[in-house]
């Protein structure tokens, strides 16, 4: 009879160490789901500071239409990739500077919208503005289109520096979403000593914390730890998204 009482309390310890267990919302970062936001945040939020331009929500980007997937002018991160924002937005505000950012998570259907522009060759609106030296049938052989974007795992986030002495963008010799090797991190060409120093100044303080840049856009970085490395989400750029 006692052996049976020690087998029965094993028994229901197991069991309520199960219901317990169950009982607890999973992790974000291990939900993983392609609608599931629940562990991204607003940058308006999350980093207050940051000036956001979200050019995919405009017309005013390489397609010339406002992209599929952005419902408002807002940018959204993974929880963890926002935190390291405001470490990197506070290191910024230091040196005088605020972050501007004109992309963060990019969902899916974005992504697809990029593509079926790149298979319509004959629509090159925007041609003098972002890729006046590229024929676009070239987009998807030289990568400057595809299938998947890192962004659409919302760790990713495309920015500049805004200078708050005069208040301006910082020039740095060359504009986002320019498809040639002008966006490259480390050209040289005829580019300024004082351009150069603020391409440099972007990158130092992204990465001192925690973010790797990308070496063909120099306004390109991404959380190296992101938390979704293999998931693409799917859910709308919108404020109600996260709520």
């Amino acid at each position: 009879m006692k052996q049976q009482s020690v087998r029965l309390g094993a028994l229901a310890l197991t069991a309520l160490m199960l219901l317990s267990a169950c009982s607890k919302p999973a992790p974000a970062a291990e939900n993983g789901s392609p609608d599931d936001a629940s562990g991204f945040v607003s940058l308006a939020e999350a980093v207050p500071d940051v000036i956001l331009e979200i050019r995919y929500y405009s017309t005013y980007n390489f397609v010339g239409d406002r992209i599929d997937g952005y419902e408002e002018p807002c940018a959204l991160l993974t929880r963890e990739a926002a935190e390291a924002l405001r470490n990197a937005a506070a290191d910024a505000a230091e040196q005088g500077y605020r972050l501007k950012i004109y992309d963060a998570y990019r969902p899916q259907t974005a992504v697809d919208n990029f593509v079926e522009w790149a298979e319509d060759t004959d629509d090159t609106r925007m041609k003098a503005y972002f890729y006046p030296e590229l024929d676009k049938s070239v987009l998807f052989d030289q990568g400057y289109i595809a299938a998947k974007s890192g962004h659409s795992r919302g760790s990713t986030l495309d920015l500049t520096l805004f200078d708050m002495d005069t208040g301006k963008e910082l020039d740095m010799g060359g504009t986002f979403d320019y498809f040639g090797e002008l966006s490259h991190p480390d050209y040289v060409g005829d580019l300024t000593a004082e351009q150069i120093e603020n391409r440099n100044t972007l990158r130092d303080i992204m990465v001192d914390n925690g973010f790797k840049p990308l070496d063909t856009e120099w306004w390109h970085f991404t959380l190296a730890d992101e938390p979704y490395p293999d998931t693409y989400f799917t859910f709308p750029v919108s404020g109600a998204s996260v709520k």
